[in-house]
């Protein structure tokens, strides 16, 4: 089955059956604003104003437009169009499904031909050879239409005809179509973009073989795009609709997986009462109960009794959100199965099946309409006959009672008193009911007593001619069958449940969950779980599909208890990502499992754990691996805290809970936020450094320094031990500003600024730890461990950062989110005999790491680069001295993390599972990105950021002195031109080269260039252009990276050719910084690229030789370009150059760079356009 080709054709057909929809409404005079009046009404006869043009409807068509409007009206326009559109894909579809197959009573094709290469259908080539209840009227227009050649008109008839004879047989998905849906249908089997003909053209026959799997495929990629936007929607805070809920919700079930549920649900309920070897080996999926205790044998021999007298009509299965059916598909060959064993031939089986066994709800009319046609086609293939039979299968689209009037409500009551409150009971509980769906909890009632009541009012045709009520009629009596439904309790329960998190349910249904389900109430999936427990009779199963996180967070504590204490896991998968192969990435984590609605006491639970095989055919596959298979009692995780079902925990490593918590002897808190980063935060470099304060110890101490910025605990990236220190806040005046804004929480004040234990609160892998000295505030996102004993901080953060840890939160916390209250929980088991060998290890490490982290420019404490640490006067011999100390660095942390681990595997009992680390702990020399590095710190010599007479940072702010710096001297002006070919004597190239000739000496120049050149890239290109090309076309985009989008060497830039480009300080920055490029550097570039050219032009004319002829040629056709671009880039410089712009480093680069971008110019005899003075960020 090619899925692409299924999403594509899906995706196309919405589209064009919703263009279509809306063009035959424009027709009528229906659009999206208005419902416009026919500009003319006579005898029989409407005519419509179409643009230039008119458009004239008779008689029926009328009253179809007239039941149009009013659906508009009530629903709304889109909605309708929405509600035709899938309509007919869905019959579309069905037709397809059963002509392929030849279960059309007609036995002949409607949308193809058998002939193969015929574009005509047969039923327009056969339409008089088949029974489609024609009348004379038919006959004549048949007999018009192939007369005048109008086969797509003919077409388009003979399909409504035949949807209106399959009502007999499939009066669920065909109603009558002699309402406006007809008025609505256009189709074509000629246009090659309609949706038969790409139907017909570009999904293979094979697919719709006998499997109706295609169906439920062809539903979730029709929503697609409707359930991106939705998606799209809450990213703009607009909460999911109750009709977007079905799009935003749906998710195709894996076949596997519905096997898995079915077979350990349904057929285990038969087996127990049943055994069977045959039935057993044939569901290959089913999985044998675990060895139990002698007293759950007994529990369990009472009560497979009641099994032993279940009949195969007595077995009640409901999916309450049925989706397309996939689920109920499955179950239906299950209990065919279990029939067949029983001795019923298939005919018997199938309608049995049909009448007592199979129920299912869904708040989506179009899933409904599939699911109905599903379960009916499985039906015919066990009995050709079984259509004709009139059987109704038991599922239901949930309709809600907001279109039915109070009147008629009290009219219904007039007629007997003694309903009304049942009535009115429904009545209520019905509203809005597609808003909540199947978690509506229904009473039980006479339901019998009101279908006589409608019907006695049904019968009396003064009502219905007096009141019109014949649609609230229809609608209150599907009602009356979702309530038989709703309110009946079942032997089995199987459900992939909607997955939607409380910030994308509108403000009805939260409130909703709120009262009704609070334990449940972040998330629609696990609302199902309670819900699909209160269905199930007791000690029937509960199977399900739902999300992982039911299983872990502490929000679903509350629900894992009563889960656990009340109920039984027989048998659960844990599927992890990549379960359903239409969704990459970590989004969906999931997983399926099989509860009995019995608590049975020290029952040995099965769990197969598939997290870590990356795709659903690998989970499938290793489903039957017994290694991946756990046995555990669920009252174990009862001795964990939060009850997380931590299945594959052992013995010792749940009584480690037993032990004292980081809790007691530890504040572990989360910190402030701001709200509004971007108006709060900067990264260090952004602002002037003299600003920084870097030594306050309290709130209050930080509001006597004066200082406007502090440093940031912000979380970041997976890094043990030490590092990420990179942002600081506006904490100027104990925070005055930020306790203002309103929307920000500065919590835990009596925390800020003290040393700490740290980690980000979400890890895309592991967790890390690490060190925090005094002077830091902390955010919402880097939770902070504040020690109140005396124990050793080192210690704690040795057990932090061991696997002995991760493996305790991985009990805790399986997620990839690690909360202040799942940290707290973390046993402490403190061995003073241990703690100097631990302590000496951690304070290394944190040395190490420190170490590593300075040895970047990132750091504020970086001193100088690494290049210029050994004193070799040749680079190579510096980088080959720096890569052995990193690799001696790395072999000693890795070491001393091992032995942490061992020395915690020890003191915890815990088995050491030595993991290979996906993250290396520091980083390690890499010669193009060290090279790459060398040449950054070179550029912040050139502008006197750093200093070749003195260590660290020399300016970043504040008044520049260039009297400061002696062996290599500063760009006196902070303008380095960069460009492509050598203009200026000081250019950013040549002053590069004096750089490495003043470190290295001028003796090893050309070597030492050569080096660095290599580096940078391999090509026959001499080492100067080699790095010229780097500093040109690369290192401005290496910059931004290094700083996080947020460069301190700003590039003015005047085009993709490249034809001006120079470098700036920003914190050299100055108002005349401007005028300053345009007049000394770029004029003088023009003026070199002129000559240039007239250097190209004497080439040209002086050579005899074609191939410098050539190249003279097309050097002069660059530099025009060049002169040209930079000529119109003068204008916009003078533009700013006027202005003497100031910038306020407190606001950011962000902010201060938007100034010289998107800048309007307008040229003359042109459009006006949008420049960029710098290069993107």
């Amino acid at each position: 089955m090619d899925k692409t080709a299924i999403k594509t054709f899906a995706i196309n057909s919405r589209k064009k059956l919703i263009e279509d929809v809306e063009y035959k409404m424009s027709l009528v005079g229906i659009n999206k604003d208005t419902i416009n009046e026919s500009i003319s009404s006579v005898d029989g006869i409407e005519t419509y104003s179409i643009g230039g043009s008119t458009n004239s409807i008779y008689d029926e068509d009328i009253k179809k437009r007239e039941q149009l409007v009013k659906e508009v009206q009530q629903k709304g326009f889109e909605n309708v169009v929405e509600e035709v559109a899938y309509t007919w894909f869905n019959r579309i579809i069905a037709i397809r499904f059963m002509e392929i197959n030849n279960f059309l009573p007609t036995k002949t094709r409607v949308l193809s031909s058998e002939t193969s290469g015929k574009i005509e259908p047969d039923i327009v080539t056969e339409a008089f050879d088949i029974d489609l209840d024609y009348t004379h009227e038919d006959k004549e227009l048949i007999f018009k239409l192939k007369d005048e050649n109008k086969l797509d008109e003919l077409f388009r008839f003979l399909f409504i005809k035949q949807c209106n004879k399959l009502n007999e047989i499939l009066p669920g998905l065909f109603e009558k179509t002699d309402d406006y849906l007809e008025l609505l249908l256009n189709i074509s089997f000629t246009n090659e973009e309609g949706v038969v003909r790409q139907l017909i053209d570009n999904i293979p026959e094979e697919d719709f073989g006998s499997q109706v799997e295609i169906i439920g495929w062809l539903y979730q990629f029709y929503n697609t795009e409707l359930k991106d936007e939705t998606f799209a929607n809450l990213k703009k805070r607009i909460k999911i609709s109750k009709e977007r809920i079905p799009a935003a919700t749906q998710l195709f079930t894996p076949d596997w997986i519905v096997k898995y549920m079915v077979e350990n649900s349904v057929g285990r309920l038969w087996l127990e009462g049943h055994p069977n070897g045959n039935l057993k080996s044939k569901w290959k999926y089913y999985v044998e109960e675990a060895e139990q205790e002698s007293e759950v044998k007994q529990q369990l021999i009472d009560l497979k009794k009641e099994s032993k007298i279940l009949k195969p009509e007595d077995i009640t299965v409901i999916d309450p959100c049925m989706g397309s059916g996939h689920i109920l598909v499955y179950a239906f060959e299950v209990l065919m199965d279990i029939y067949v064993s029983e001795g019923y031939t298939e005919k018997d089986a199938c309608e049995s099946i049909l009448k007592n066994n199979l129920y299912g709800l869904d708040i989506d009319k179009r899933a409904y309409q599939l699911a109905y046609f599903a379960v009916l086609m499985k039906a015919r293939k066990y009995n050709r006959r079984i259509l004709t039979k009139n059987i109704s299968p038991l599922l239901c689209s949930i309709e809600e009672t907001n279109s039915i009037s109070e009147d008629f409500i009290e009219k219904l009551v007039s007629q007997d008193r003694t309903i009304e409150n049942d009535l009115k009971y429904l009545y209520n509980s019905f509203k809005d009911a597609k808003e909540y769906g199947s978690i509506l909890d229904i009473k039980n009632m006479d339901i019998n007593k009101l279908f006589e009541l409608i019907y006695n009012f049904e019968s009396n045709k003064n009502n219905l001619n007096k009141f019109n009520y014949q649609n609230e009629i229809q609608i209150l009596r599907n009602i009356l069958n979702q309530t038989k439904i709703m309110s009946k309790n079942y032997d089995i329960v199987i459900t992939n449940p909607p997955y939607m998190g409380n910030s994308g349910m509108n403000p009805k249904l939260k409130d909703y969950l709120k009262n009704n389900f609070p334990n449940s109430k972040s998330d629609l999936f696990a609302v199902f779980i309670e819900k699909c427990h209160e269905f199930v009779k007791s000690n029937g199963f509960i199977a399900m599909i739902t999300q992982q996180s039911f299983m872990f967070l502490s929000t679903f504590e509350k629900l894992r208890v009563e889960l656990i204490n009340n109920h039984t896991i027989i048998d659960m998968v844990h599927l992890g990502a990549h379960a359903f192969e239409e969704i990459g990435g970590e989004v969906v984590q999931a997983t399926t499992f099989i509860n009995r609605n019995n608590f049975l006491e020290n029952y040995n639970s099965t769990f197969h754990r598939l997290t870590e095989f990356n795709s659903e055919s690998k989970k499938e596959k290793e489903f039957y691996n017994d290694k991946s298979k756990f046995v555990t009692k669920q009252s174990n995780f009862d001795k964990i805290p939060s009850c997380p079902i931590a299945y594959w925990a052992d013995e010792n490593l749940i009584n480690c809970f037993n032990n004292t918590k980081l809790e007691s002897i530890a504040s572990v808190k989360q910190g402030l936020a701001t709200a509004d980063n971007n108006r709060f935060l900067r990264f260090w470099y952004e602002v002037d450094f003299n600003k920084i304060g870097f030594s306050s110890k309290t709130c209050e101490n930080s509001s006597t320094s004066g200082y406007k910025w502090f440093p940031y605990n912000k979380g970041g990236s997976f890094r043990k031990w030490y590092g990420n220190q990179e942002y600081v806040i506006n904490f100027e005046n104990n925070g005055s500003e930020l306790e203002n804004f309103e929307k920000a929480n500065v919590s835990n004040r009596e925390f800020q600024f003290n040393e700490s234990i740290s980690w980000s609160r979400i890890s895309s892998s592991k967790i890390s730890f690490r060190d925090y000295p005094e002077g830091f505030l902390f955010d919402s996102a880097s939770c902070s461990i504040f020690l109140n004993t005396n124990l050793s901080k080192k210690y704690i953060i040795g057990l932090l950062n061991t696997n002995i840890s991760q493996k305790i939160l991985n009990c805790i916390a399986p997620t990839l989110n690690y909360q202040a209250g799942d940290i707290s929980l973390i046993p402490i088991i403190f061995n003073k005999n241990l703690e100097k060998s631990v302590v000496n290890l951690v304070n290394e490490n944190i040395s190490i790491s420190k170490r590593d982290w300075d040895d970047y420019e990132i750091s504020w404490n970086f001193m100088k680069h690494p290049f210029l640490k050994y004193g070799s006067d040749l680079i190579e011999t510096n980088y080959n001295m720096w890569e052995n100390y990193k690799n001696k660095e790395l072999t000693l942390i890795k070491n001393n993390e091992i032995k942490l681990n061992e020395l915690f595997s020890q003191i915890y009992n815990l088995q050491n599972d030595e993991e290979n680390e996906s993250q290396t702990p520091i980083n390690l020399a890499n010669l193009k990105e060290d090279a790459k590095s060398f040449i950054s710190y070179a550029i912040g010599c050139m502008f006197g950021r750093y200093s070749l007479d003195n260590d660290g940072l020399q300016f970043a702010g504040g008044e520049f002195n260039i009297n400061n710096y002696h062996k290599f001297i500063p760009d006196d002006d902070n303008i380095i031109p960069v460009l492509d070919s050598e203009y200026f004597e000081d250019d950013i190239v040549g002053r590069f080269i004096e750089f490495v000739k003043i470190c290295f000496g001028e003796d090893t120049l050309e070597e030492n260039l050569e080096f660095i050149a290599d580096a940078l890239a391999k090509n026959k290109k001499s080492s100067r252009e080699k790095i010229r090309d780097y500093l040109l076309k690369n290192f401005f985009n290496d910059h931004k990276k290094t700083y996080k989008k947020r460069p301190i060497y700003w590039q003015f830039n005047s085009g993709k050719e490249n034809g001006f480009n120079c470098l700036v300080y920003i914190h050299r920055y100055e108002p005349n910084l401007i005028a300053r490029i345009r007049t000394d550097y770029l004029h003088k570039t023009q003026k070199a690229i002129e000559q240039s050219i007239s250097n190209c032009d004497n080439r040209i004319k002086n050579s005899s030789s074609n191939t410098e002829i050539n190249k003279a040629t097309k050097d002069k056709n660059k530099l025009q370009k060049q002169l040209k671009e930079t000529q119109d880039y003068d204008e916009v410089l003078a533009h700013i150059a006027n202005q003497n712009i100031k910038l306020d480093l407190d606001n950011g680069i962000k902010d201060n760079y938007t100034i010289f971008q998107k800048i309007e110019v307008t040229y003359e005899g042109k459009k006006s356009k949008k420049v960029n003075l710098l290069k993107k960020i």
